[in-house]
């Protein structure tokens, strides 16, 4: 996931400028003492959507702070943290960045890159307005809470397209009790000539690893991963392993080179029956006006009905902030019910505010916010909830080996326990 060395240079010259003049707001304007830079990977789709959004609740809020878009596209975020880290050893931080609450905030904070949030809390009154549970992941190991979430979203859902599995026989409404009576109408479709599952490059298959590490070992199971009491080189997760090989058996052969809208597209395009990935997939269906029961179904991966696997975007606040006042404003947007509101309904995810009316948005996000309720809550390991930047890169790397055929299965599960052990 490390981009070369020449591309994050060729990033980071693009992104301050090249020959140290001042950045540019998104109407072209050189910022001033009142701005705030805010860097993120929502660049593109219904994630620049959503922080266009929030960028009009924020104008209205604080309308004498300039907003400079610090966006860096590409890899699902890969390519944005190579520059942002590039930019922190350099002591050039952005106002504020975008992160995964959760432990993959533990990197910056062991490096001292980012200063506790915990006051703002207090002060923008989300203490009460987020609940009990989401601040216990947001609370590090030290007491104090290092970001600002934005959103929830859920990581563990299938999306399919009715009409290719009508076409080749199969009930459209089955949800499946496990991943061994899906994997059955996977081959189904195979047999049809059509491709059962879609997926794209390296990261949305770590995604798939999670969904089945959850199915087959249980969310107690699959959280003592992370904590220590599950044996990576045990038989459960051999077996799950094992499932995990069967399914990306039936995959698409041009994952590798794809992202994931591209991989979800030919979902959409009856290219593919299923794909798994998180709920802020659904935004691709509102905007091709696609409908929900009709067009494509959404439901939890086989095996993990009940369980909902967390992920949240985040915003933190850099030491060394040229414009603390500014990054304070914009966190003070982020968490406030009208900009998780506006923020949400473009993105596809939910708010992570509790007093946000959800009767205005989409029937999946509704479904999405009374799972969150009631559901058992378990971390995303692909989305930085679960483990460190470190772990889910050397994760990464092994998965990445094992899917292009340069190690066995037993070499992967021991490569895994390796990443968990270090």
């Amino acid at each position: 996931m490390v981009a070369a060395a020449a591309a994050v240079m060729a990033l980071a010259l693009a992104a301050c400028g090249g020959g140290g003049d001042e950045p540019e707001t998104e109407g072209g304007a050189t910022g001033g003492s009142d701005e705030v830079e805010v860097f993120t990977w929502w660049a593109a789709g219904s994630e620049k959507a959503g922080l266009d959004a929030l960028v009009a609740v924020f104008d209205e809020q604080h309308p004498d702070v300039t907003f400079i878009n610090g966006a860096v596209a590409g890899g699902a975020g890969s390519q944005a943290k190579d520059l942002l880290q590039t930019r922190l050893q350099a002591q050039d931080p952005p106002d504020t960045f975008q992160a995964h609450a959760g432990a993959e905030l533990q990197d910056y904070i062991d490096a001292a890159q980012i200063e506790p949030v915990t006051d703002l809390y207090d002060e923008f009154g989300l203490t009460d307005a987020f609940p009990a549970d989401l601040m216990d992941r947001l609370t590090a190991e030290d007491g104090e809470i290092y970001s600002i979430p934005s959103n929830i979203h859920r990581a563990n859902v299938v999306w399919t397209n009715r009409q290719v599995l009508t076409d080749a026989g199969l009930d459209p409404d089955a949800t499946y009790d496990d991943l061994s009576s899906w994997m059955d109408d996977m081959e189904t479709l195979k047999k049809a000539g059509v491709t059962p599952l879609a997926v794209a490059q390296a990261w949305t298959q770590v995604h798939l690893l999670e969904t089945v590490l959850l199915a087959d070992l249980g969310a107690e199971g699959y959280s003592g991963l992370w904590d220590g009491s599950t044996d990576w080189e045990g038989p459960e997760v051999k077996a799950a392993l094992e499932d995990f090989q069967t399914l990306m058996g039936y995959t698409n052969t041009d994952r590798d080179g794809l992202d994931w809208p591209e991989s979800q597209q030919l979902v959409i395009d009856g290219k593919a029956a299923f794909t798994v990935m998180g709920d802020w997939a659904e935004a691709s269906y509102e905007e091709q006006k696609q409908e929900l029961g009709t067009d494509y179904s959404a439901y939890a991966v086989p095996g993990t009905d009940g369980v909902f696997d967390f992920l949240a975007d985040s915003f933190t606040l850099p030491v060394g902030a040229p414009h603390p006042d500014g990054a304070n404003a914009w966190l003070e947007t982020v968490g406030s019910a009208e900009g998780q509101e506006a923020f949400n309904k473009a993105k596809g995810s939910i708010p992570a505010r509790t007093d946000v009316d959800m009767s205005t948005f989409g029937e999946y996000q509704q479904a999405a916010a009374e799972a969150f309720k009631s559901d058992t809550i378990v971390s995303s390991l692909a989305h930085g909830a679960a483990v460190p930047v470190a772990t889910l890169t050397a994760i990464t790397d092994a998965t990445s080996k094992f899917t292009s055929g340069a190690s066995d299965l037993a070499t992967f599960q021991s490569e895994l326990a390796a990443a968990n052990a270090g």
